[in-house]
């Protein structure tokens, strides 16, 4: 059994005309579909937004600049019946190429695996039609 750990984070919303760039995850045990932004974990000795700028390099293939520190969230769930934990720093952002806002859909590779990336109206959250993570997200979006 691994040991439980405390998983520090970087997150970036991406947020342009009431919509947020996520990825689709599905939670097979609770069969749950939800969506969270992208970003990843912060390395020892990175600060959170070099390993936002790191992350967004490796998944999306993109450079990204401005970034907007927005908050910080504790994020204690179950995810695959497994308990998680996470300290998530949440950013915005901007995209260096203008053209990634009009996509449909863009891909993200998060080692072997690719994401479907996707922009979603907020009004979709906010209506309860599926979950944004990490929890919290959305109230501190609307601050």
């Amino acid at each position: 059994m691994e040991a439980q750990t405390i998983r520090p984070l970087a997150m970036c919303v991406f947020l342009h005309q009431d919509r947020i760039l996520v990825f689709e995850g599905h939670d097979t045990v609770k069969d749950e579909t939800f969506y969270r932004p992208l970003g990843g974990k912060i390395e020892f000795g990175e600060h959170s937004a070099e390993a936002l700028v790191r992350e967004m390099e490796e998944e999306l293939g993109e450079r990204i600049h401005g970034l907007t520190f927005l908050g910080c969230i504790e994020n204690i769930f179950t995810y695959r019946g497994e308990p998680g934990h996470e300290i998530v720093m949440v950013y915005d952002a901007r995209f260096g190429d203008p053209a990634l806002y009009e996509a449909e859909a863009l891909t993200a590779h998060e080692g072997p695996a690719q994401l479907k990336v996707m922009w979603k109206d907020l009004d979709f959250f906010k209506r309860g039609e599926a979950p944004l993570y990490p929890e919290g997200l959305l109230e501190l979006l609307w601050r």
